[in-house]
């Protein structure tokens, strides 16, 4: 099943909600060279989301503004001489006050060949008919956003390779095997997130024609719980999007649609302005709380690398599973508190399996560059699960060994002090001279962009709580050999 199939079932919304006969819908596949008249009615047909000021001058503060009426719902046409349609603009502006006049929302971004179809700022320009003082309409462009965005194909997507679970060769492991076959997600659960993720891609694309919404992170890639939440990606080009401006932006205009057209489906819908942010909110259908980002796109690529990797060897998933719920009972998996998320605890499990002295894993990466290539497209990063063939190691090791020896290696082993995590590289790295590792106490290097996933851990000590959670997990576990003495698994199991 691949993410971005549409064929899983009826979407969770109200029929009202999938077919509005009074939008103009553009088709997936929509070719780069659209006119510009097409790309303005596309965004001008969204009529239900009335734009704040404060997004129109380029001030992301949300203040509202009076709603503009449009009297059968048509869109406004303009006249067909740009020179024509500047001076008419230039007569009706005198009686507009000076802050709710359109300034063009710079991108850092250079213009290329590719953004000649967008329209020039003249042509943007329309007035409401029917008004003695006309207001101004602006559309929800953002500059250098509609790009030449390879069309995407739909196409199914295989399950990986079905593999059976390691058999238990003592209590340790079976209690390990336990934890992570009542609290893995289900297909049901992964259809749900699908479900909301294939409606909401078509309500996206009433506003970016050439968006995609693609479903990321622990959901996909082989690691998620039946807790887990929902992550989304909306890409509306295949380059680097500043996230201060672009990306803030772009998500206002989809908070303001979620908010207008979806409230009855979507709940709470808030704008977090973080350094890479988000739209939170809740699918009430699903009951699934799901994060939005925009041009994440690494997050694409790692999540199919990762879901490689929980694929290739039987013992991966349900070891990084239960070192997860481990590391969330003793409260060291939360980023916002200054701990290590969940993508750097994956991390730091591949990279344990793959530095023991008979690895259990290779590095993906080295060994198949072709298949996770930075470079690839996105319609194709799907397909690196299935072409991988199973990783053969001659390590027997039992999953309770495997965690154990875990909980060793980072308390006792790992040189925090001088060393890097790497997948990539399949061991354990100089650390860098750069600003991005300088003065960090956890150093995880994201296999892609080479950035620090675990930059959270900012504060001495929570890095020393870190490191005493280890050793003292390992010293119990050593000394029991039962799950229960540092993980309470009636509880955890009951959670899920």
């Amino acid at each position: 099943m691949f993410p971005n199939s549409s064929n899983l079932g009826r979407p969770p919304f109200h029929p009202k909600y999938q077919q509005p006969s009074n939008f103009f819908k553009l088709p997936l596949n929509l070719s780069p060279a659209v006119s510009h008249q097409q790309i303005i009615d596309a965004q001008f047909n969204c009529q239900n989301v009335d734009l704040p000021r404060s997004l129109l001058t380029g001030n992301l503060s949300p203040i509202p503004i009076q709603s503009l009426s449009y009297g059968n719902g048509s869109p406004v046409r303009t006249s067909t001489s740009p020179v024509s349609r500047g001076r008419k603009r230039l007569s009706n502006e005198q009686n507009v006050p000076l802050d709710v006049k359109r300034q063009r929302f710079h991108s850092p971004h250079e213009s290329t060949v590719a953004n000649q179809i967008v329209p020039s700022p003249d042509e943007r320009r329309y007035s409401a008919p029917g008004s003695v003082t006309p207001p101004l309409l602006h559309s929800y462009y953002v500059p250098d956003l509609v790009r030449s965005v390879p069309p995407f194909r739909e196409a199914p997507f295989s399950e990986p390779r079905e593999i059976t679970l390691p058999v238990a060769k003592d209590e340790l492991s079976q209690q390990v095997l336990n934890v992570f076959q009542v609290c893995q997600q289900r297909t049901c659960d992964l259809k749900k997130k699908e479900l909301c993720r294939s409606q909401l891609q078509r309500e996206i694309q009433l506003i970016f024609p050439q968006s995609r919404l693609f479903l990321v992170g622990s959901s996909l890639n082989g690691f998620g719980t039946r807790s887990s939440d929902g992550d989304l990606c909306l890409v509306v080009k295949e380059e680097p999007v500043n996230q201060k401006t672009e990306a803030r932006y772009i998500l206002s205009l989809v908070q303001k649609h979620f908010c207008t057209r979806l409230s009855g489906y979507i709940e709470r819908p808030q704008l977090i302005p973080a350094k890479v942010p988000i739209v939170k909110f809740r699918d009430k259908v699903s009951c699934v709380e799901f994060d939005l980002n925009v041009n994440n796109i690494v997050g694409i690529r790692n999540t199919f690398l990762l879901r490689t990797y929980a694929y290739l060897e039987n013992r991966v998933r349900p070891l990084v599973l239960v070192v997860k719920k481990w590391a969330s009972h003793h409260e060291i998996n939360d980023a916002s508190r200054g701990t290590l998320n969940s993508y750097s605890l994956v991390l730091m499990v591949l990279h344990y399996l793959q530095t023991l002295p008979e690895p259990i894993l290779p590095s993906l990466q080295k060994n198949y560059p072709e298949s996770f290539s930075s470079s690839m497209q996105l319609h194709l990063v799907h397909q690196a699960p299935c072409t991988i063939p199973p990783y053969l190691s001659k390590n027997g090791s039992a999953l309770g060994d495997l965690l154990l020896g875990f909980l060793k290696y980072y308390a006792t082993e790992f040189d925090w002090n001088n060393k890097m995590i790497s997948v990539r590289e399949a061991k354990a790295l100089p650390r860098p001279d750069g600003v991005e590792w300088r003065n960090k106490f956890i150093c995880v290097e994201e296999p892609f962009d080479g950035t620090n996933t675990a930059r959270a851990v900012h504060e001495k000590q929570k890095f020393d709580m870190i490191k005493d959670e280890f050793l003292k997990s390992w010293h119990r576990l050593k000394s029991k050999r039962d799950l229960n003495s540092i993980l309470p698994l009636r509880a955890t199991m009951q959670n899920r």
